[in-house]
């Protein structure tokens, strides 16, 4: 079986870890943006505030370590499958690893965010900060606006795709659910369509709000997590789509959770 051949017990054990900790934070940042959208909380809807929730909590500092040693274990997962091939069909070829780097890589970035934030040097800005201080110094780079509207481009695309692969149900090509009710099926179906068109979305306009800080030349323009959902209650919609996403937010944390359960890894 290629889950055997390829990863073994310590592959199993690093990607469950790693989905426990991605559910955690994706739970706790769309609790956060519908707090906000009703007005309840001065606080930040993404990784940051997350963070600063968990750490409010009994033992927070030690979940925050433990939510930081899970994305480390993202990570090695990610790289695993770089270097050696993902599980399922398909899983070995160069698309597939390519992806698991990236990934791999994007995992590293979050983890040293939550790592440092368990350290006590946390302290470097809100996301919604950190994104126009870093798009601000890659627009001073050369050719930094076809940089950074690549890099929006490239982010916006993942949305779609993340929010469309959702709807399709792909994520079934990795569950191994058998001799699992009806019931459970419709209901992790139910959490992986809403949770991941809902994080396609935000991807999706943080990609296209950093687009638009290219073609301005205005690293303002660009929009962490928090920001971007604030974005939503700007649509007719008003806060309520800000709480729909949220909601889904929360759904793919639990989503993120069941995988860890029933994932093919």
């Amino acid at each position: 079986m290629r889950t055997a051949s390829r990863g073994g017990t310590g592959r199993a054990v690093t990607a469950r870890c790693g989905l426990v900790a991605r559910g955690v934070l994706y739970v706790l940042t769309g609790l956060l943006a519908v707090r906000i959208a009703f007005g309840e909380s001065a606080g930040e809807a993404d990784r940051q505030g997350a963070l600063q929730t968990l750490a409010g909590q009994p033992f927070g500092r030690v979940m925050v370590w433990a939510v930081g040693a899970g994305l480390v274990c993202m990570v090695l997962w990610r790289l695993s499958e770089a270097v050696f091939g993902a599980a399922g069909p398909h899983g070995d070829t160069a698309g597939k690893r390519l992806a698991a780097a990236g990934r791999a890589l994007f995992y590293a970035t979050a983890a040293y965010s939550v790592l440092s934030f368990a350290a006590g040097s946390g302290g470097e800005g809100s996301g919604d900060e950190q994104s126009r201080d870093i798009t601000a110094r890659a627009l001073q780079l050369p050719a930094g606006q076809w940089l950074v509207g690549a890099a929006g481009i490239g982010i916006a695309i993942a949305g779609v795709t993340i929010a469309v692969r959702a709807a399709l149900r792909r994520f079934r090509d990795h569950l191994r659910m058998g001799g699992v009710s009806a019931g459970w099926r419709r209901a992790v179906d139910f959490l992986g369509v809403a949770g991941g068109v809902s994080r396609g979305a935000v991807f999706a306009v943080a990609g296209g709000f950093a687009c638009y800080a290219a073609w301005t030349y205005d690293p303002g323009r660009a929009r962490g997590v928090d920001d971007t959902l604030r974005a939503f209650t700007g649509t007719p919609a008003g806060p309520w789509l800000m709480v729909a996403v949220g909601v889904g937010l929360m759904l793919f944390g639990v989503f993120s959770w069941a995988m860890a359960r029933w994932r093919e890894v």
